[in-house]
């Protein structure tokens, strides 16, 4: 971010991983949401995972949770501009209206073993907070990957989160193992939302400060 270290961003907002041990915090509703949105029928080579973070503004008082919750979705569902926060995003360019099934070409920014992607929007629903995006084409070895992201306001221990879950299935490609394709997906997910997390909370401050001003 433009003026902003990664350690004044992060004194605002924490992973729950970071914060708490494992089995601490809402996981039955958690793994409630895993079964309604995310899940999967593999088929051949394919395998499936899900991927969940949450993070606090932990300044933010319970009533701007909704801000929070809402900032977060703002980003998250502009199929037409990931670069927003997804850092390894340089560009993307529509193909078509912006519509469930449109499509758009992303170039990919060097230091990945790809350079383009085409992808189509799949679902979004702004009611349950669901984008869900399959991958067309592209110079790379995603084949058939599909995710699914969703987000969910809560309230830990009386202070707002947004629980962020984004599940993918993908082609095990060859000469590659299940785990290696995993941990490679799954680092870029983890990264793009730490992006997420921090953007959303330098604008929920923002917001707060404007209206702080008024």
């Amino acid at each position: 971010m433009v003026g902003r270290s990664e350690s004044s961003v992060r004194k605002y907002w924490r992973l729950a991983d970071e914060m708490n041990p494992p089995g601490v915090g809402s996981r039955d509703m958690e793994a409630e949401y895993i079964r309604r949105f995310h899940r999967y029928d593999p088929k051949g080579n394919q395998n499936y995972w899900v991927v969940s973070q949450k993070f606090v503004l932990s300044f933010l008082k319970i009533e701007r949770l909704t801000l929070l919750s809402l900032t977060v979705w703002s980003l998250v569902r502009r199929f037409d501009q990931p670069q927003r926060y997804k850092p390894f995003v340089s560009r993307c360019m529509m193909q078509g209206d912006f519509a469930v099934g449109c499509l758009r070409e992303v170039n990919i920014k060097s230091g990945l073993p790809a350079t383009t992607s085409t992808e189509r929007l799949e679902q979004l629903d702004d009611n349950e907070r669901i984008l869900s995006i399959k991958i067309v084409g592209g110079d790379h070895k995603l084949q058939n990957y599909s995710s699914v992201l969703t987000a969910h306001p809560e309230i830990i221990d009386g202070r707002p989160w947004t629980l962020v879950i984004e599940s993918f299935i993908v082609d095990v490609p060859e000469g590659n193992t299940r785990d290696d394709t995993c941990f490679f997906v799954e680092s870029l997910i983890k990264c793009n939302i730490k992006s997420l997390a921090a953007i959303s909370e330098s604008l929920a401050v923002q917001d707060l400060t404007e209206t702080i001003d008024i």
